[in-house]
């Protein structure tokens, strides 16, 4: 047949300009030229706002504005587009306004590199330009990156934290605590970094292994024991504890034990020691104690107020009560700093300890301790260890490697010290049990991801706000010159949010403090009218968090936000700054659901580093590949779960998007005469194979639609794929290729099956949208047009329900399930056949089918549509009493084989205008003369 034009041009082959070959890398940026250039993301909104849509709103977590942006923040950013572009389609007003968190340490420390000593001759604001120019070049730069990815939104008109209008926003927020009463200067113990000399907020915490000593110190008790304890009396007893940071002893105030655990005094070689009695034989084993006696037990609160004598420090230590100590390690007595430890300090508030903290921000001792003035707290160990060893206090040491905070942003690790700070209380206002309350309202995807917050908020310090830097946005705090003491109040940091808003927070280094505090202020303390400000800045996880304000600011937003998407890490960082805020200053949350994200590793389930080479750019793969693979690989995942990447499942990735493609394709090329408002079929004329797999893909359909609602992705590209690779290529579009391209040009069949394949076409791509938007936009240029049709394919919404089968009786499904269970048999026994070479294909063969009375009537009557779905040429079907199911079998076909459709007729060779057609071919090609 390939060898006759003639013939060839009266079938009704496929034609299409739509490029089996997608050159995505190419076409890609094309596209978004042309969104760009039509404001496609403006018409969307547009369209959406005259049709009086609900508002949908997605908050976007801003990324911090430092770096290129890598397969982490391409997941994020392209399930935050899934979202948006999803609920457009639902039928929402759905805005994306993209932001940047453009303060913080990362941003200064760089600058700081780059200045070197040029920095010393540069004042703050002028280094601050510097950060402001840094964050600015990588703004842009990601910008371009986040917009190569397909992502639509407000690119143009970005919210970013640097903005005066928006630092203005985080101190009226700010004045809201302030309001509220739980805004305080105090001394206390906060994560320090000694290399970027500034405090840490529990977020920005990275938990690393550290190799640190490992030492058992005994205490001599220099309280009379023999007065509570007479089995004691009269003999020298130590308490023992043990640590893994020795350079904290020399801030030693006290000892911890627990009021109900049973505590024992035994002997060994003469000595006396006190510990928890349950530890008594695990202490032994390690030290080498052979066979400790007990003279005496007693539970810990009869310990309490007695002292020891610290090991090399001139004063002694109380003996205190917490019931933080626990029985899992150690001793059972624990040594306690109050200004190196956030449970020592608490414990040190109870029993009226000092704050006593003898490291400076270099992380030195001061001269308080005159032994190890100037040493760094690390390299002080050794020096520590050996003092004690030479006189005995020290009774063990080894190493031991633990988990350990370190510093996000040097890689350092940090040290726990007390230094003034403000601080926002989480219980003097119910700002703990508000945020806790709330957390129990919102809806959390995964579900876990409640406990997880919960936890943290229930068991977190205050939170520390202040940090030692200058890149960010000050704290409107001054310092009565008079008397020394603080000025922040709700009226001050308003009144500076003003200034901010017109000039900026460069204003707050630029302007001298009278011109910044409130006209008549005066100092609550003394009265005193002369103040000088205080140079800490907010911690920028406030700022992050305050980012809330930019939904109630934008006409058309509602607060609070439908949904908060980001890396599972945010449930100490952003997530839960956000909450607090929101808690503080709006008085609710400032989100109903929250959903968090896998990481990313590579292909054997290993995170991505540049030490081990094994980081993967999302560039270089939409170099190689395009953005709709990038998007592909985020539907495909359960992006809950932490999610692997690498050239193999790039290149499975590519193999997906090819058969989604040429399926589109394929249906596209059987469209190119149909026109829908002229030609489609309407519902009680289909065909029965073109309503049912209509009546499956509207199954699909609504599956589809209720996971983009549940924010489930990847059962929408399975179900797609699924729907597309064996209802459609294996089944489907393989049996109606003989009536697409050889009846009659506008015959009922045709047209019939025409309709079947657009309704599949236009409905997928509008389904398949939010996820290949590149590729569903190229494709809907070749849709026909039909009325109602949009210009871009994200101006329209998904489909809606249809019921396929409402002039079919309620048997239809059954009957069709009943016909298709009779061609499996079939093709089972027409392999065979091929096997046994009766048959070279499935059209060289007549199926004769057996079965009983009712089944034969029932397939007799379906004789055709079996043959179709068969792809055979004929089809008997022979009522035999004797069988319980139908039974198939295969014989050669009879007649001769058609030139045009190669199906075999015994009316091939009759005719005398077409000898070489059938009867069905001979009528098409004389019905499509002119």
């Amino acid at each position: 047949m390939a060898d006759k034009p003639d013939v060839k041009s009266t079938l009704n082959l496929p034609r299409t300009d739509f490029a089996m070959k997608a050159s995505l890398a190419q076409r890609e940026p094309e596209a978004i030229k042309k969104w760009e250039t039509g404001r496609l993301y403006e018409r969307i909104l547009e369209k959406r706002a005259a049709a009086r849509r609900h508002p949908f709103i997605l908050h976007d977590g801003p990324p911090y504005a430092n770096g290129h942006i890598h397969m982490g923040t391409a997941l994020n950013k392209v399930l935050k587009d899934f979202i948006v572009k999803s609920r457009s389609m639902l039928g929402y007003y759905a805005p994306y306004v993209p932001g940047w968190d453009c303060h913080g340490l990362p941003i200064e420390i760089h600058v700081d590199k780059q200045l070197g000593d040029r920095k010393k001759d540069m004042d703050v604001t002028a280094v601050r330009e510097e950060c402001r120019k840094y964050a600015e070049k990588f703004i842009g730069i990601q910008r371009e990156e986040f917009k190569r990815l397909g992502v639509l939104g407000a690119w143009d008109t970005p919210y970013l934290t640097l903005h005066p209008a928006y630092e203005a926003k985080v101190l009226e927020y700010l004045a809201a605590f302030f309001e509220r009463g739980d805004v305080y200067k105090g001394k206390r113990p906060v994560h320090w970094c000694v290399s970027c000399r500034t405090a840490l907020a529990e977020a920005e915490i990275e938990y690393k292994d550290k190799t640190s000593p490992s030492i058992y110190v005994r205490f001599e008790v220099v309280s009379d024991l023999g007065a509570k304890f007479p089995a004691l009396a009269g003999r020298r007893a130590h308490v023992l504890i043990w640590t893994t940071t020795p350079w904290t002893l020399p801030a030693n105030l006290a000892i911890a034990f627990h009021p109900d655990h049973e505590y024992a005094a035994a002997e060994v070689g003469g000595e006396v020691y006190i510990l928890a009695k349950r530890l008594l034989p695990v202490v032994a084993e390690e030290l080498g104690w052979p066979q400790p006696r007990v003279l005496a037990t007693f539970p810990g609160r009869e310990l309490e107020g007695l002292k020891a004598r610290h090991p090399f420090v001139e004063r002694d230590s109380v003996f205190v009560l917490a019931d933080y100590v626990t029985l899992e390690d150690g001793t059972g007595a624990v040594h306690t700093a109050p200004g190196h430890g956030h449970d020592d300090y608490q414990t040190g508030v109870a029993y009226g300890l000092d704050v006593y903290t003898p490291v400076d921000d270099n992380g030195r001792f001061t001269p308080e301790v005159p032994r190890y003035a100037g040493m760094q707290v690390f390299e002080a160990n050794p020096r520590i260890t050996a003092d004690m060893k030479r006189d005995g206090s020290l009774l063990k040491e080894t190493a031991i490697t633990h988990s350990y905070p370190h510093c996000w942003r040097c890689k350092n690790p940090v040290i726990f010290r007390a230094t003034e700070q403000w601080f926002i209380s989480m219980d003097k206002g119910g700002l703990r049990d508000k945020s806790r309350q709330a957390i129990g309202r919102i809806t959390w995807i995964p579900e876990w991801g409640r406990e997880r917050i919960d936890g943290m908020v229930a068991g977190r310090p205050d939170w520390c706000i202040s940090r030692q830097r200058s890149w960010g946005v000050p704290i409107p705090a001054f310092k009565c010159r008079a008397c020394g003491a603080s000025l922040a109040s709700a009226e001050v940091a308003r009144h500076v949010a003003g200034i901010f808003g017109r000039e900026g927070s460069n204003a707050w280094f630029g302007r001298p403090a009278a011109d910044l505090v409130p006209p008549g202020t005066a100092c609550p303390s003394c009265g005193g009218t002369e103040f000088e400000k205080e140079y800490n800045i907010l911690d920028v996880w406030f700022e992050s968090g305050a980012s809330q304000n930019v939904i109630r600011r934008e006409p058309g937003h509602e607060w609070p936000a439908d949904v908060y998407i980001e890396g599972h890490d945010q449930h100490r960082g952003w997530f839960q700054s956000s909450l607090l805020v929101g808690i503080g200053a709006l008085g609710g949350a400032p989100f109903r659901t929250c959903i968090t994200c896998g990481f990313i590793l590579d292909e054997q389930g290993r995170a991505m580093s540049k030490s081990m080479g094994n980081v993967i750019e999302p560039g270089e793969v939409i170099k190689r590949s395009g953005a709709e693979i990038v998007r592909l690989w985020v539907a495909m995942l359960n992006y809950k779960e932490d999610a692997r990447f690498g050239t193999e499942i790039e290149q499975r990735l590519v193999e997906a998007y090819r058969k989604i493609r040429n399926t589109w394709r394929f249906l596209i090329g059987n469209l190119s005469d149909f026109a829908p408002g002229r030609d489609a079929v309407a519902e009680a004329e289909l065909l029965d194979l073109d309503r049912w797999i209509l009546h499956r893909f509207e199954e699909v359909r609504a599956r589809v639609v209720q996971s983009y609602a549940d924010y489930e992705f990847h059962p929408i590209l399975h179900d797609i794929l699924d729907f597309f690779t064996v209802d459609l290529s294996a089944f489907y579009l393989d049996v109606v290729k003989d009536r697409a391209y050889c009846s009659a040009k506008g015959s009922p069949e045709r047209r019939s099956a025409q309709t079947a394949m657009f309704t599949v076409l236009r409905d997928s791509l509008l389904l398949m949208a939010p996820i290949l938007s590149f590729t569903a936009e190229e494709a809907w240029a070749f849709v026909p047009d039909f009325p109602g049709k949009d210009a871009s394919v994200h101006l329209g919404e998904f489909p809606g329900p249809t019921d396929w089968l409402a002039s079919k009786p309620a048997s239809f499904v059954g009957d069709m399930e009943r016909l298709l269970a009779v061609r499996e048999k079939a093709l089972k026994e027409l392999e065979k056949a091929r096997e046994s070479k009766l048959i070279g294909n499935a059209l060289e063969a007549k199926v004769t089918v057996r079965a009983p009375a009712a089944e034969a009537a029932f397939l007799e009557a379906r004789r055709d549509d079996l043959a179709a779905l068969s792809i055979v040429s004929q089809v008997a079907v022979v009522p035999d009493a004797g069988l319980a199911e139908p039974a198939v079998e295969v014989v050669k076909a009879e007649g001769a084989k058609c030139e045009r459709c190669w199906n075999y007729s015994t009316f091939v060779g009759t005719s005398a205008s077409h000898p070489t057609f059938c009867a069905r071919c001979e009528k098409a090609v004389e019905g499509s003369r002119p």
